[in-house]
């Protein structure tokens, strides 16, 4: 069916979406490389099974090349995909701009109310759910157990920047090729600066004040940089800078970090099949200050219709299909209840077989110890935890990543990369009129 036809059958379309589609048409979903996202993938027999009028082209990418097509293609009105996978940063941004779909649509089954409301919050703009979350995360601690007893610590529950880095020390052996702590280095705003960000909001800081005055030249920033490159420095692993979530992950199922502070959704993968330290995982909340604030995130990559397709019916029916709760249930039935996408749906948490994933309850504490609407010690005008809900956001959160990235390579210190952003944000938001 050709793209004109697919147009001009709006009504079928509809149709198409309560389950009965008249010929066989083709959607492109767009959507990042990280493993519950291929494991989707593989379940494919279900859906082609469920709906043989609906073929399903995939286009896999890593997460900084998908943000960068994906916003081209949107932002031009380009067409190129049917189905994008999306976060909680371009959600609101993005449906206020007229560019997303409503799924206010969906059928009554998928249960809308059952998805967990800190995440349906953040894809719903005006009323309409503009998203379905595939899955939710935050960002917590996982550690090796068996290399903490080993150095006689033991890691609390919640634990201090002190105490990361007191256990970092304790379990850096580089003889066995062990580093104390892996943490995101590789430039990109969902990269290193997810981490950056949300680690600053625990030491204090702040990218502006209430003013919206960038705030990298104060006191904050620089304990929060300096902790980060002599974390890193001492005990993090050679070529950090080139190190985002998979390359971290991959190196922690190596056994070669004693600790890593990332995305919940991780906790799957390294105590899974493909982990050689699977059964000696320990979790932890990210880490604070003591200053009423934790160094984690609130995220959720959500699938979502851009307003260029031009196949949207299908594109909902195969949204349905990846976010509902028979979904869930079928990762179950395949992979295992520790492999279902988390931080999703309040069902999910409390389902008694899930309770006994180890991780479960940690990462559903951490999704509800975020708060994006005061993500921050002092005041500021802007939502987001790890970002700042603003347009502008993308490109000065590479920009600044590209910049702190480079100081833990060692070719700038922390001083002159602090400097450096605060420059470069500071023009940015006058050329954007914020400020004067």
């Amino acid at each position: 069916m050709t793209k004109t036809l697919r147009a001009l059958m709006g009504a079928t379309a509809l149709v198409a979406l309560a389950g009965v589609a008249s010929a066989e048409t083709t959607i492109t979903v767009a959507t990042v490389n990280n493993g519950d996202m291929v494991r989707m993938q593989g379940l494919m027999d279900d859906f082609n099974a469920k709906h043989p009028d609906i073929k399903v082209e995939w286009v896999t990418l890593e997460e900084n090349v998908l943000r960068q097509n994906v916003t081209t293609d949107i932002a031009t009105g380009g067409g190129q995909y049917d189905v994008i996978t999306i976060g909680t940063y371009e959600v609101p941004i993005w449906g206020k701009q007229g560019w997303l779909e409503s799924l206010n649509d969906l059928p009554a089954e998928y249960d809308v109310d059952d998805l967990l409301p800190a995440i349906r919050g953040g894809l719903t703009v005006d009323g309409n759910l503009f998203a379905a979350p595939f899955y939710g995360e935050s960002s917590m601690v996982m550690y090796r157990k068996d290399l903490m007893e080993a150095a006689g610590m033991t890691m609390p529950d919640a634990p201090t920047w002190a105490d990361i880095e007191a256990a970092a020390k304790a379990m850096t052996n580089r003889d066995a090729d062990i580093n104390g702590i892996c943490l995101r280095g590789k430039a990109g705003w969902g990269e290193n600066m997810a981490f950056l960000t949300a680690m600053s909001n625990s030491f204090g800081a702040r990218w502006f004040d209430e003013a919206w005055v960038p705030q990298f030249d104060q006191p904050e920033w620089k304990a929060t940089l300096d902790f980060y490159l002599n974390l890193m420095n001492n005990y993090g692993p050679a070529g950090a800078s080139n190190n985002g979530f998979n390359e971290n992950l991959t190196l922690f199922n190596q056994g070669k970090c004693g600790m890593w502070i990332d995305a919940t959704v991780a906790a799957s993968f390294v105590t899974g099949k493909d982990s050689t330290v699977a059964d000696k995982v320990g979790f932890a909340l990210a880490p604070d200050n003591g200053l009423g604030k934790r160094g984690n995130w609130l995220w959720a990559w959500s699938l979502a219709v851009p307003a260029s397709s031009d196949a949207k019916a299908e594109a909902k029916i195969f949204i349905d299909w990846a976010t509902n709760k028979d979904y869930l249930a079928l990762v179950a039935s395949k992979e295992g209840w520790a492999n279902v996408p988390p931080g999703t749906r309040t069902s999910l948490y409390s389902n008694e077989e899930y309770a006994k994933v180890p991780f479960a309850k940690m990462t559903i504490d951490s999704i509800n110890s975020a708060d994006p609407t005061a993500p921050t010690v002092k005041p500021v005008p802007y939502v987001g935890v790890q970002f700042v809900a603003i347009p502008e956001f993308q490109g000065l959160g590479t920009t600044v990543g590209e910049i702190f990235s480079a100081a833990l390579a060692g070719s700038k210190t922390a001083d002159e990369a602090l400097a450096e952003a605060q420059a470069v944000v500071t023009d940015e938001m006058k050329a954007a009129g914020y400020i004067q």
